[in-house]
């Protein structure tokens, strides 16, 4: 991975971990003050958008600790998995929040029970992210298992040389 790409991604993760701050920052205040009469029970959202945020927090500190391990060239190990399954459950935390959203938002929907049908299949698609990251997981550990091997064999042969 280049050095520009790294910088680059890091950029971004920085601009997004600071927006999620500063909609947590938001949100806690706003928690602070009366919801408005006849709107959606906002206490409930707001305390969803917070833990949303923390989900989306630690799947950034992961991704950064992951390309740290990519720029190092030390992904291919066992310490990567515990970053690639932070990764994982952050996204699965996402999704069980999202279908908490939707269930505080399916009584509005009475009269359009389609909205509630299609914010539940964006959280179907949300936990299909997850189980991608899953099969990638899969193919790391093949990975670290191949160059595992690889290291033995390479050990062997100088032994026999």
């Amino acid at each position: 991975m280049g050095k520009l790409t790294v910088r680059a991604l890091r950029a971004v993760l920085t601009v997004v971990l600071t927006g999620t701050v500063f909609v947590q920052a938001s949100m806690v205040w706003a928690l602070g003050h009366d919801p408005e009469d006849g709107s959606l029970p906002l206490t409930p959202m707001r305390l969803i958008t917070i833990l949303g945020m923390v989900s989306a927090q630690v799947a950034l500190v992961c991704v950064w600790r992951l390309v740290t391990m990519v720029r190092r060239g030390t992904v291919f190990s066992h310490a990567a998995f515990r970053y690639v399954d932070g990764v994982i459950w952050a996204i699965v935390a996402a999704a069980l929040l999202w279908f908490a959203v939707t269930a505080v938002n399916a009584p509005g929907q009475r009269e359009d029970p389609g909205v509630t049908v299609i914010m539940g299949g964006i959280g179907l698609a949300i936990l299909g992210v997850a189980l991608i990251v899953l099969v990638l997981r899969m193919l790391l550990a093949q990975a670290v298992a191949r160059d595992g091997e690889a290291a033995q064999m390479r050990a062997e042969l100088d032994e026999v040389i």
